[in-house]
């Protein structure tokens, strides 16, 4: 037994002899060992430091916002300077276009100017924006006339009424006026009477549409009103296209046309002299297409006062107008402004008329 261990210690102590001299070797050797710095794995970088450290996606997020923050403070920036320019070229256009429109106008004004020049000194107006109303009181050699000169602004500043807004209806320019609530109004086409009612003569226009159809002229006899963009329009019309070429908004007719370009149109002799003298109402135009209507005062209808017709010519030609049309005279000649009958009726009571052209403020 004691052989047995004996013998497996020597087997030990031999096979463990060459590692045991190894390291009695090394002990007294002082052999060392040096690793490089590759051998070992890299720790990991502190977040933020060093150079090319990478960015966590808090310190991305953050960085963009700054970015975006600084985007945003410079295009409010330009979008500012953008706006102050717009509004300084919106400024400067503006004094251009006013300007421009001053310029513009003061053609007309000066036109207007002249033609009032030569009506004389308004004595009563009417102003808003819808129109501008002028009266003026005229004293003739032979007669007493008013003129009533009208820019229109809108295309409701003017209209035209049947009497109690009916066909065969009559009524008095001052009944039209405050059924109406007008600011002015003038006597309109001629009438003829029958069966107790009192019906326009010839092709009469309300509102676009033909009253009674249309009725061809015949002898004398013309139709005036105005169209669509308030330009008076007149003439004989022999065929219904003719007239609808003018595209009529309102109007009336009567006898005889006075005035065309400017220039005297005959006057029939059957208007000469019958009557010769007598109250008158005129409708005619400028070229600026201003309104002028003359009403003539006549104390009778026997042709002893008033004007003739030939007299009114000249006092159109006088205030420069372009044409001119006679409306329905005698007892019918009435002129209303502010409310208040301006002139004379020769019957000394106002007429029940068929039409009244009607002015609104």
């Amino acid at each position: 037994m004691n052989g047995s261990i004996r013998m497996l210690n020597r087997t030990m102590l031999l096979a463990c002899g060459p590692f045991i001299g190894l390291m009695a070797w090394l002990l007294l050797s002082q052999f060392t060992v040096t690793l490089s710095g590759d051998a070992w794995p890299a720790a990991p970088a502190a977040e933020g430091s060093g150079a090319g450290a990478a960015e966590s996606p808090a310190a991305k997020l953050e960085k963009g916002l700054e970015q975006a923050q600084q985007t945003a403070a410079h295009t409010g920036r330009s979008i500012q300077k953008q706006l102050k320019l717009y509004k300084q070229t919106n400024e400067e256009m503006a004094n251009i276009s006013a300007a421009a429109s001053s310029l513009a106008k003061r053609p007309l004004a000066i036109y207007d100017r002249r033609i009032t020049r030569k009506l004389g000194t308004p004595s009563a107006t009417i102003e808003s924006d819808k129109l501008r109303a002028q009266l003026f009181y005229i004293k003739a050699q032979n007669f007493r006339a008013y003129a009533l000169k009208v820019r229109l602004k809108s295309d409701d500043a003017m209209k035209m009424a049947l009497g109690r807004d009916e066909l065969g209806g009559a009524e008095t320019t001052l009944s039209a006026v405050k059924r109406y609530k007008a600011a002015a109004g003038v006597n309109a086409g001629g009438f003829a009477d029958g069966g107790g009612k009192r019906y326009p003569l010839g092709t009469t226009v309300l509102n676009g549409q033909y009253v009674d159809g249309f009725q061809p002229s015949y002898k004398d006899l013309f139709f005036v009103g105005l169209n669509g963009n308030n330009k008076l329009i007149g003439g004989k019309f022999y065929s219904k296209q003719q007239l609808d070429a003018l595209k009529p908004k309102f109007g009336a007719s009567f006898v005889p046309m006075l005035l065309k370009n400017g220039a005297r149109l005959p006057i029939p002799e059957k208007w000469q002299n019958n009557p010769r003298r007598a109250p008158r109402t005129v409708i005619a135009n400028y070229k600026d297409d201003q309104l002028l209507f003359l009403v003539v005062d006549g104390y009778s209808e026997d042709g002893s006062s008033g004007a003739t017709l030939d007299e009114v010519q000249t006092l159109l030609q006088r205030y420069g107008a372009v044409d001119g049309y006679n409306l329905d005279g005698g007892g019918s000649s009435t002129l209303v402004f502010n409310g208040r009958v301006v002139n004379h009726p020769s019957d000394g009571q106002l007429r029940k008329v068929a039409t009244n052209f009607l002015f609104f403020k």
